[in-house]
């Protein structure tokens, strides 16, 4: 949890934090715009063409709510969204408390415009335990917006709920919520297959068996998939949950509140990809759309090295992964095909953290053509571009 900043404090850091970040990363020049221990490649590597990053924008909206998780671009205007526009959710409310936070902004970046999307009442019946939003959030193209709650009443997991997935429609009004006994605190990236009609998701679940801090690893995690319905003008009805992962280590901390499975990618041939934070690597589980049955914790295809407790993933336009630390501030690139680690660069230098970045980093997506990536900072409530 980062010390507590009143609205207006943390806008002023924003400024000083990009001044300061211009001037170490053209030191850092080397650093940033090389990649840390990389191979020799058949294949190039996405992340040595990344030069620049860009403060867009804060992530806080009026109400004060902090610690940006999730982002999500849109892939279609619907509503008051526009196509491309960048959806990012808060996971703490103004008082700082973890998993109360409860909105989602919108910023435009046609016109550099944030404004917020929804504002989620904190008590939501079919929703056990309150509200606090987390890195599950996917918007379908038949509008509707999906995200996650993991929530708490008092900032920390002795009052952990099992939380849900609550449905929003593209003006931000809550529309229903997914729960139920395979659900608890679902807490990773939404992977998700979308037909328009049709939609699957793929979801982490990290609160099962979690209760105060200090308690041992529970391996009690799952990867859960759930097909979607979509009737014209209808929210999503859930047609069936399976799920094709479980054992995966999670854990309760007083820090960063959970610590579990987190980034979830799926591949063109069907397999997905799941950072394992605990276990500091990335598993695959094939078959992920259509197995009947769990693959357990999955195959390890990359681990330690440059990991250091793997969170977000997504995919560069060369087909590689892109995972973002958890401890320090790099996003780490991977070829999924041989577990190559092909290296990493800083996005996050702040060295307040140690190390530097350590605990700033959640959510990553491409941006549309694929020549750069969006990232949140924790430290300052910011959402960056880098290219």
């Amino acid at each position: 949890m980062k010390p507590l900043r009143s609205r207006a404090e943390s806008l002023r850091m924003i400024g000083i934090t990009m001044a300061g970040r211009s001037i170490r990363r053209g030191l850092l020049g080397l650093t940033a715009g090389l990649l840390l221990s990389a191979p020799a490649l058949a294949d190039p590597a996405f992340l040595p063409s990344v030069k620049k990053h860009h403060l867009l924008t804060s992530t806080q909206p009026a109400n004060g709510d902090q610690n940006p998780y999730a982002l999500v671009v849109a892939p279609v205007s619907a509503g008051i969204l526009q196509k491309d526009d960048v959806l990012v959710d808060n996971f703490n409310n103004n008082g700082n408390l973890q998993g109360t936070g409860s909105t989602i902004i919108d910023y435009r970046p046609a016109t550099g415009q944030m404004t917020l999307f929804a504002a989620i009442p904190e008590t939501l019946p079919g929703c056990p335990g309150g509200i606090g939003l987390t890195t599950a959030m996917t918007m379908l193209k038949s509008g509707w917006v999906i995200v996650g709650s993991a929530p708490s009443t008092d900032g920390t997991t002795k009052t952990l709920g099992a939380g849900c997935l609550i449905v929003l429609d593209a003006d931000g009004r809550v529309a229903g919520t997914i729960a139920g006994p395979r659900i608890d605190d679902p807490w990773g990236n939404l992977a998700v297959i979308d037909d328009g009609a049709t939609a699957t998701l793929f979801v982490s679940n990290a609160g099962f068996g979690i209760a105060a801090p200090g308690q041992p690893v529970q391996h009690k995690a799952t990867v859960l998939r759930i097909g979607l319905a979509i009737a014209h003008g209808k929210p999503p009805v859930v047609t069936s949950q399976t799920v094709i992962g479980d054992g995966f280590a999670a854990q309760a901390d007083a820090g960063v509140f959970l610590i579990g499975p987190t980034g979830l990618a799926l591949g063109r041939d069907g397999t997905l990809y799941v950072s394992d934070a605990i276990g500091n690597q990335v598993v695959a589980i094939p078959h992920a759309a259509t197995r009947t049955d769990s693959a357990g914790q999955g195959q390890s295809i990359s681990k330690a090295g440059l990991l250091n407790r793997p969170l977000a993933m997504g995919f560069a336009a060369n087909g590689h992964l892109l995972v973002v630390n958890g401890l320090n501030g790099q996003v780490v690139e991977i070829d999924p095909a041989s577990g190559r680690q092909d290296g990493a660069i800083w996005i996050d230098s702040d060295e307040a953290q140690t190390p530097p970045g350590s605990g700033d980093l959640f959510g990553i997506a491409m941006m549309p053509g694929g020549k750069g990536f969006y990232y949140v900072e924790d430290d300052v409530n910011a959402l960056v571009q880098a290219q």
